[in-house]
C-alpha cells in the first residue's frame, strides 16, 4: 500500500485514468470510487432528473463524487467558477450553464484521460464557456483573485497536502469569493489510524480530514464564515459533507 505523497498521487491518477477510459466501468464501490458500502452509480442519485438531462450520459457515468456542489454553490450569471478535480466534467458543464455566456467555468484535473473525456462531454453539451486545465490542486494554475467561486466534488480528501490546497483556494478567490465543496469528512472522534482502518486513501476514507481539522484548515488559510455540515454517512464515523467558506471582502 503506497504511503509516500508521490506514490499516493500516482495511485489516485491511475484510478481515475482507468475510470475515464472505462477500464474500471463507472463507480461500483462508493464515493470517489472508493470502498465504502454506498450503492453504485452515484451520479444517478446525487443529481436530479433535470440536471442529468443537461449533461451527456458519459458525464453522469463518470461522476465519482460524494455530493452535488452545484446544488449548494448558489451560482449567478456572469461569475467565474473553478472546479477542483473536474473529472468527466459534469459539475463544470452544470456550472457553465448557471453562470451563462457572460461567465466562465474552469475545470482543473491532473489526469489526461479525464480531461479528454470532460472536453468531449462539454463539446457534446454545446458548452463554449468552459476551460479545462491540467494541473494539481495544490498548485492551481490561475492568477490571484481570479475566481468568484471554487467548487469540488470529493477530491480535496484525495490531496497529499490539504493545507496547500486550502491556501491555493484562498489565493485564487476574489475578495468576497466563496467555496461550496462536497467532500468526505470524518467525525472528530476518529484518529487518522481509525480512518485508515475504514478504507483506502484512493477510496476517500484514509485521507479524509476530520470536521475540526477542516474548519481549522479553512480558517488558517484566511477564510471566514466556515461551515462543515454532514449530509449522509459513508462509513462508521465518516460522512459526505457540504463545506462552505468565504474570503473576506
Amino acid at each position: 500500500m503506497p504511503t509516500q505523497p508521490d506514490e499516493l498521487r500516482e495511485e489516485v491518477r491511475l484510478r481515475y485514468a482507468k475510470a475515464a477510459t472505462r477500464e474500471q466501468p463507472g463507480c461500483d464501490c462508493g464515493p470517489c470510487c472508493g470502498d465504502s458500502s454506498l450503492d453504485a452509480d452515484l451520479g444517478t442519485w446525487l443529481y436530479d432528473d433535470a440536471q442529468r438531462s443537461e449533461v451527456p450520459e458519459e458525464a453522469t457515468l463518470a461522476s465519482l463524487g460524494c455530493g452535488n456542489p452545484t446544488a449548494v454553490a448558489d451560482l449567478h450569471e456572469g461569475e467565474v467558477v473553478l472546479d477542483l478535480g473536474s473529472g468527466g466534467g459534469i459539475d463544470v458543464i452544470l456550472s457553465a450553464k448557471r453562470v451563462g455566456t457572460s461567465g466562465l467555468a474552469y475545470g482543473l484535473d491532473m489526469t489526461d484521460e479525464m480531461l479528454a473525456l470532460a472536453r468531449a462531454n462539454a463539446e457534446k453539451a454545446g458548452i463554449e464557456n468552459a476551460v479545462f486545465l491540467k494541473g494539481v490542486i495544490e498548485e492551481i494554475p490561475l492568477p490571484d483573485d481570479s475566481v468568484d467561486v471554487v467548487i469540488s466534488n470529493c477530491v480535496i480528501n484525495l490531496s497529499v497536502d490539504k493545507p496547500a490546497v486550502l491556501r491555493e483556494v484562498a489565493r485564487v478567490l476574489r475578495p468576497g469569493g466563496r467555496i461550496g465543496v462536497s467532500d468526505v469528512v470524518s467525525e472528530d472522534r476518529l484518529s487518522p489510524a481509525e480512518r485508515a482502518e475504514r478504507g483506502s486513501y484512493v477510496g476517500c476514507v484514509a485521507g479524509a480530514l476530520s470536521k475540526g481539522e477542516y474548519e481549522a484548515g479553512l480558517r488558517d488559510a484566511g477564510l471566514e464564515d466556515v461551515s462543515v455540515e454532514f449530509t449522509h454517512a459513508v462509513a462508521d464515523g465518516l460522512h459526505s459533507a457540504i463545506v462552505k467558506a468565504r474570503k473576506p471582502a
